[in-house]
């Protein structure tokens, strides 16, 4: 590794990227692995089989370069979100990191600047760097909320050129309530701010949740991002899209890659998209398991949050590295997320969920 590190020091990087290390979580060899918020739920039978058809009519195109503007899968997706939305609102690439870039290359850069909310996605301030946009970490409450009020004073404080909400948030797991949307977008009006609430998690929230998509009409520098790596159980695809005003989406056109989506992943999406009911199925499921784990946690003593995701952030340990560690040691593979005495766990299926129920009793109990 040190001499690995020697000859990358020795090669021209730039100097902003001295020191640094990519993203990743931890990729272990265990029987339970619930530390990167994946659907853990296999792609169902006859979703498979579509994908297959699907994928092997495009590989008898793939001599030629993909659809640029993805016409169809935009359709779909309009069709899959409903508010009135059309395929000029749309736009998608591979992930929803990519398309958070993309953001940030058309809106973000040199002397401009991006504001969160911390803790958050842990990818922000690497995509802030990766675009050489100014990263403003702003505050949330003692409990990790965010008012209307405090986000709204910080973005008339800051002026930043970008404003990301996460919503649920990642680590916490919890969602925005719209006015917290609104404000920060009012807020941001004397300076042109463009507001991306990043719905990654949305198809997991509780029944009456809001989202931004209502949000969109009347407001041409509101974004709201979303994946199919999630609710769609398509990590391995790497789908990720937006809905916005139509001139947002030409702007990206303006920075993306040529022909950045390939026949493979457009023809991956259709197939998932066209049968949705099917997949998100079992979304219902991961829910059940994820209140089920909230529940369980609060029996052990411990301080879930309450969460609108496909995980559970949770609290009230003294130690939370040697938690991460004895959990480890029995099979089961959660996120330490760098916060003292909290830890994440992805709800997976019945079976992965009571394993890691039943280690964290065995660790609790033992004391």
């Amino acid at each position: 590794m040190t001499q690995n590190l020697d000859r990358l020091n020795a090669l021209p990087l730039r100097d902003d990227l001295r020191g640094k290390a990519p993203y990743g979580a931890p990729q272990l060899d265990v029987a339970v692995a619930l530390n990167t918020n994946e659907n853990t739920h296999p792609v169902p039978a006859d979703v498979h089989t579509a994908i297959v058809e699907e994928v092997t009519a495009a590989a008898w195109t793939l001599n030629r370069y993909p659809d640029r503007e993805f016409t169809a899968l935009r359709e779909e997706l309009a069709a899959y979100l409903g508010h009135g939305l059309g395929a000029e609102n749309l736009w998608a690439a591979n992930g929803s990191n990519e398309i958070l870039q993309q953001i940030l290359q058309a809106f973000g850069g040199p002397g401009r600047s991006l504001l969160t909310f911390v803790p958050t996605y842990s990818m922000y301030p690497l995509l802030a760097a990766g675009t050489h946009t100014g990263f403003v970490a702003g505050e949330r409450s003692a409990d990790f909320g965010l008012t209307a009020e405090s986000a709204a004073e910080q973005v008339r404080r800051h002026r930043p050129d970008v404003v990301f909400l996460c919503s649920p948030n990642n680590p916490t797991g919890t969602a925005l309530d719209e006015d917290v949307v609104t404000a920060v977008y009012e807020a941001g009006e004397p300076h042109r701010a463009v507001v991306v609430v990043d719905e990654a998690y949305a198809e997991f929230s509780h029944g009456g949740t809001g989202t931004a998509l209502s949000l969109l009409a009347g407001r041409p520098r509101l974004i709201v991002s979303r994946t199919m790596s999630k609710a769609f159980a398509l990590a391995g695809a790497r789908l990720g899209y937006f809905a916005a005003a139509p001139e947002v989406a030409d702007a990206i056109r303006l920075v993306r890659l040529p022909y950045h989506l390939s026949a493979v992943t457009q023809a991956t999406a259709l197939a998932a998209l066209r049968h949705s009911e099917a997949l998100l199925a079992n979304v219902e499921d991961i829910k059940r398991q994820r209140d089920r784990i909230v529940e369980e946690l609060r029996r052990l003593g411990l301080a879930p949050a309450a969460s609108d995701s496909n995980f559970v952030f949770f609290g009230g340990m003294p130690d939370s590295r040697a938690m991460w560690q004895a959990l480890l040691e029995d099979g089961v593979l959660v996120r330490d997320v760098g916060i003292p005495g909290h830890l994440r766990v992805t709800a997976g299926t019945e079976e992965e969920t009571t394993a890691f129920l039943t280690s964290m009793e065995r660790i609790v109990s033992a004391g």
